[in-house]
This record gives C-alpha cells, structure tokens and sequence, in this order.
C-alpha cells in the first residue's frame, strides 16, 4: 500500500513548525530501520486546499502532520483526528485558509475529476500556542510532543512487534 506521511507548516512561524519537524522525526526512525523495506514516503509541505491535495494524488493512505489551533490550547496534546472530524470544523492550521479552498472541498473536487485519492487519511494534529511570531524554534511544550507523535505514526506503518516504546509512553500526550 503506498502511503505518504505529510508534515505541514511554516518553518519560520514557531508551533507552525511542528508538523514539518515531526516528518523529519519520521523520516529519521525510517532510515534507521535495519530492513530495505519502504514504509512510507515521508515529505514536507507548507500548502493547503487544493495543492494539498494534489500532493496525495496517487496515495492509498495519508498521514498529515499539522498544528492544531484551539480556543483554550494544550500545548503539546495531540489528536488522532480523520477526515470526519474535520468536516465537524476541527479545522488543522492548513486545512483551512482564506485564500484557496477547504481541504475536505478540495478533495471532493478531485475525487470527482477522477483522481486517484487516499481512501484512508490520518491527521496527527499537535495544540499549538504560537503560529504568528517568526522564529524556528518551537515552543518547549510543542516540541515534546514530536517524539509521541513520531511513536504513534510508527505504529501506523509498522506490526505492532517491530514499534519500540512503552504504552505509556505512546499515549502521554493524546487526547
């Protein structure tokens, strides 16, 4: 099955960044698997809406990595979230924008043009507090959430035998 694992963000904009440091994290844990076996093709991507989707043409399953943006954030909590609950407006930082279309319109649109789309999309969406301040250095809270983040993506691609870390590890920081 040919998956895509899709950091999003602005490497620039503080908390914006973590989606694109946790794809990095990924790719990291891949390369260092001892078996030539390709998992995943791990990318980064600072696009919503219609190039978004353009990105997973041709993808069976979809892992994206984006901040997330609350009213009363977590810092650092992270969220299994699928494309359902983002129609429920649990909007990530780069599904929604002002200048393009929703992301789940987006994908409507392609599906309906006959592109080949993911059938499974997976969104790892970390509570964030600073996207609007320039820096490339992530807030401590948000950058302990890479590695759990990173944990729970390798579960996704891998037989639960061949995932290292403790239970508790996996879920400290999910909501």
């Amino acid at each position: 099955m040919a998956t895509l694992v899709l950091g999003l963000g602005n490497p620039i904009l503080t908390d914006d960044a973590v989606g694109i440091r946790a794809a990095e994290a990924v790719q990291a844990a891949l390369a260092q698997r001892d078996d030539a076996l390709p998992l995943a093709e791990v990318a980064t991507a600072s696009v919503g809406g219609l190039a978004l989707m353009e990105a997973m043409i041709g993808y069976e399953r979809v892992v994206l990595i984006d901040a997330f943006c609350c009213r009363e954030p977590s810092p650092g909590r992270i969220h299994r979230l699928t494309l359902e609950d983002l129609e429920a407006n649990r909007a990530t930082v780069h599904s929604a924008s002002s200048h393009d279309t929703r992301f789940e319109t987006a994908l409507a649109l392609g599906r309906h043009m006959g592109f080949l789309l993911p059938n499974e999309i997976i969104i790892y969406a970390i509570e964030a507090t600073n996207i609007v301040d320039f820096s490339e250095q992530i807030t401590p809270a948000v950058a302990r959430a890479i590695p759990q983040t990173v944990h729970a993506i390798l579960s996704e691609l891998l037989p639960s035998n061949l995932v290292r870390s403790s239970t508790e590890e996996a879920h400290n920081g999910f909501a």
